[in-house]
């Protein structure tokens, strides 16, 4: 046989594997398409075939698998059905006293009583630190050790810390006014910089996880009695890298933070929950979280917006919201979120804008994101507030359906102006809105404004 025709048919047989290979990978491309979302996914377990049971443990105050009233019990259960690769554990009627976050694991699902299962923060307390925590430290001094116990959370900062630099940790062990903690401190602690150590944490939190379901909990956040945690490190339940992650049924309130919050955490789903009387944020998507589903939820009478998209927040469905009554901002949208659709919300009587698209340059600013079919009124603390205001620099922006209006009489109309535009905002769709103008004042404001450019 001839070099050539040994080459040839090698190549044959290359071409033919290759074709296979495409062939294959077209099949998984399809298969892929009909994928169901995550929230519709069953819970993953550790076999690889259907089982028709999955472990599963109860856990309550009392005539359960485990039985206990706090944060130890629930964990119990939770890291025992994750070393069987996944389950769910139900946890029954009751107050369940939280001295430290429920820690999620992969593949687990935690499942209350609907209204009934109530995980409250106990109440917390501060000291300044005594030396320096030094950045990858695990260990801290403080000025009073009262309150700090082993097993217990706590969050370590100082003036420089920001929004990231909080650490977040539980004490493994003491030594007269000094605790070793399981996490490395994120950041320097200067005494000088007023560093200080509280014991603080998420309520329910779910780090560097895949798949975990929190359902059906009621989450008391004692804000009265508890020093405030950045939303970045915290909030009444909290996922951090938490992918494929899904929150249903919950209620968070009282939490002297945000309600719940997750960060750098792909395909989350937030549905059928309520977030309310928080000092800062009801919802916090945020940190590049990709392909967020928030639907159908409440978020009400928070300190500052009802549902606020931080850094990064791409190829997200808002829909069937209900964002009322809030400190500041119904809706807020900034840094590099786009590609976003935002339908079918509620948004009333919130603090300042209904919907607000913070200042940012083209590069960072909001881009492609659409708004349609959202009934938008009766926002605002004084006259000339906008249902919805442009800054910065956003570009291809659709707003298509939506109803924007103020239904309150005389001075109580502050909501006066329909779409407020800012000039160096990019291209703006505007279509089929039924927009409110105010007849009442005589300061009157058209529908659509094009604002001056601010100094």
């Amino acid at each position: 046989m001839s070099r050539f025709s040994t080459l040839t048919r090698g190549r044959r047989c290359v071409a033919s594997a290759l074709a296979l290979v495409l062939s294959w990978l077209g099949q998984a491309a399809i298969a892929d398409d009909h994928a169901p979302r995550p929230d519709e996914r069953q819970l993953p377990t550790a076999m690889h075939s259907d089982m028709s049971n999955r472990p599963t443990v109860t856990v309550g105050r009392a005539g359960c698998d485990l039985n206990g009233a706090d944060d130890r019990a629930l964990q119990a259960a939770v890291d025992y059905v994750a070393g069987l690769g996944g389950g769910i554990v139900e946890i029954g009627e009751g107050e369940f006293l939280m001295r430290d976050s429920l820690h999620l694991r992969s593949h687990v699902m935690v499942r209350g009583r609907k209204g009934k299962t109530i995980l409250r923060k106990a109440d917390g307390t501060t000291s300044a630190l005594a030396i320096d925590g030094d950045y990858g430290e695990q260990q801290i001094t403080v000025a009073d050790p009262k309150g700090f116990a082993v097993g217990g959370g706590v969050a370590v900062w100082d003036d420089n810390a920001g929004g990231f630099h909080t650490t977040v940790a539980r004490i493994t062990g003491s030594r007269g006014n000094t605790f070793s903690i399981d996490a490395p401190l994120g950041a320097d602690c200067m005494v000088a910089d007023h560093a200080k150590a509280a014991t603080v944490f998420p309520v329910v939190s779910g780090s560097h996880v895949e798949g975990a379901v929190v359902e059906n909990l009621v989450v008391e956040g004692s804000k009265a009695t508890n020093p405030p945690l950045n939303g970045c490190r915290g909030a009444g339940i909290y996922f951090y890298r938490g992918f494929g992650a899904v929150i249903r049924g919950c209620v968070v309130r009282g939490y002297n933070g945000d309600g719940i919050s997750f960060q750098q955490s792909n395909d989350v789903t937030v549905a059928d929950c309520v977030s309310e009387d928080n000092a800062d944020l009801g919802f916090h998507p945020g940190s590049g979280s990709q392909r967020p589903v928030v639907r159908d939820n409440v978020a009400r009478n928070n300190g500052t917006d009802g549902l606020f998209l931080c850094w990064r927040v791409r190829h997200g469905l808002f829909e069937g919201n209900r964002l009322e009554g809030n400190g500041r901002f119904g809706i807020s949208i900034g840094h590099k979120d786009s590609d976003n659709l935002l339908r079918r919300n509620h948004v009333a009587r919130n603090g300042q804008n209904g919907v607000f698209f913070r200042d940012e340059t083209s590069g960072m600013a909001p881009h492609r994101n659409r708004l349609e079919d959202n009934v938008i009124e009766d926002n605002g603390r004084k006259p000339g507030t906008a249902g919805i205001r442009v800054r910065g620099e956003a570009a291809s922006l659709v707003f298509e359906g939506n109803q924007i209006r103020d239904t309150r009489a005389g001075a109580e109309r502050t909501q006066t102006v329909g779409i407020q535009v800012e000039p160096r905002v990019g291209p703006v769709t505007i279509e089929k809105n039924h927009i409110e103008a105010d007849t009442d004042l005589d300061d009157r404001r058209p529908a659509v404004a094009q604002s001056p450019a601010p100094k």
